[in-house]
C-alpha cells in the first residue's frame, strides 16, 4: 500500500592512523544546483523513513570519518549524528542552498564540501579517506553512475562501507507519463538504475556489492495543494529553472491534474557495498 501524507551489518574497518587529521571545509569552483532548501525540509517527507533505513546499518566507531554524500538540509546527517555523536562526518552537497541549511541544522558538529558527485576528480581525491559513506534520495540525480562510484571508491578505505538508498529502476514512471502528456516530450532527467547494472557499476569502481535490492514505495498525497509544492519543491525544479517564474504554478498543475492518480510512484534502489 502506498504510504500516506497529512539492520544489515556491516564490515568490520581497520583501524585509521590519521585521526589527527583535520576534516575538509571547502567549496571548490563547481556548477552549483540550486534548491530552495526551505521549502523542501518543510515538507512531510518519505525520505525521513528512508534516511532512518541508511543510518540504522551504519555501525561506526567513534571517530570514525563518514561522508553524507548529498547530504541536502542535514537532516540524515543530524540523526547520524544523534545515534553517533562522536564521529567525525564531512556533508557534501552540489547545493549552497543545501549546504547552508545542513549549515544551520548541524554547526560544527560536521566539515561542509560543496561538490557535484560524478564529475571528473570529485570527490577529490586528497580528502583524507573516510570509514564508511552514505547517501539518501541523492545517487538518482548524478548521470554518470561509474564516475559517480569511482570517486566515491577513491576516498574510501579498503573495508569501508557505502549504505545508499535512491530512486531505481521503473521509479515516477506514472509522474513521467503525466509530464510528457504536457510537455509533448518525454521527460527522465533522472539515472533510475536497476539491480544488475548497478552491482556491474559497484564491481568496476572496486566496490563490492553485498546487497541491491529494488523496494517499492508509493506516496499517495490526497490533498491537490500539498501534492502541487510537492512536485513544485521535489521532482518538477528541473523543468521549472527552464521556464518564467509566472508560469510555475501553471504548470505544476497541469501535471498534477495529468496525473492518473494522486500517487508519487517511488521504487527505491537500496545498496549495501564494500570497499575492496
Amino acid at each position: 500500500m502506498p504510504n500516506e501524507l497529512p539492520v544489515t551489518e556491516t564490515p568490520e574497518m581497520q583501524p585509521h592512523e590519521d585521526a589527527a587529521r583535520p576534516e575538509p571545509d571547502r567549496t571548490p569552483d563547481v556548477d552549483a544546483v540550486h534548491w530552495d532548501a526551505r521549502a523542501y525540509d518543510a515538507l512531510p517527507l518519505p525520505h525521513v523513513e528512508w534516511g532512518r533505513r541508511v543510518v540504522a546499518q551504519l555501525q561506526p566507531r567513534p571517530g570514525d570519518r563518514i561522508l553524507d554524500a548529498g547530504c541536502g538540509t542535514g537532516r540524515d546527517a543530524a540523526l547520524l549524528l544523534d545515534v553517533h555523536p562522536d564521529v567525525r562526518l564531512t556533508c557534501l552537497d552540489a547545493s549552497p542552498e543545501m549546504l547552508a541549511a545542513a549549515r544551520e541544522r548541524l554547526g560544527e558538529r560536521a566539515a561542509y564540501l560543496q561538490v557535484a558527485l560524478g564529475t571528473p576528480g570529485m570527490p577529490p581525491a586528497d580528502l583524507p579517506p573516510f570509514d564508511a559513506v552514505m547517501s539518501v534520495a541523492a545517487f538518482h540525480w548524478v548521470p554518470d553512475h561509474d564516475a559517480l562510484f569511482a570517486g566515491l571508491a577513491a576516498v574510501m578505505r579498503p573495508g569501508a562501507p557505502l549504505v545508499s538508498d535512491c530512486g531505481g529502476a521503473g521509479q515516477l514512471a506514472l509522474v513521467d507519463r503525466a509530464i510528457e502528456a504536457v510537455t509533448g516530450e518525454a521527460a527522465d532527467p533522472w539515472e533510475f538504475a536497476d539491480v544488475a547494472e548497478t552491482r556491474a557499476r559497484l564491481d568496476r569502481a572496486g566496490l563490492e556489492p553485498l546487497r541491491v535490492e529494488l523496494r517499492p514505495d508509493p506516496l499517495r498525497v490526497e490533498d491537490p495543494a500539498l501534492l502541487e509544492r510537492y512536485l513544485a519543491t521535489v521532482i518538477l525544479g528541473g523543468h521549472l529553472r527552464g521556464m518564467p517564474p509566472a508560469e510555475h504554478a501553471g504548470f505544476v498543475r497541469a501535471v498534477r491534474l495529468a496525473m492518473t492518480e494522486p500517487v508519487v510512484d517511488y521504487i527505491r534502489l537500496e545498496i549495501l557495498a564494500r570497499r575492496r
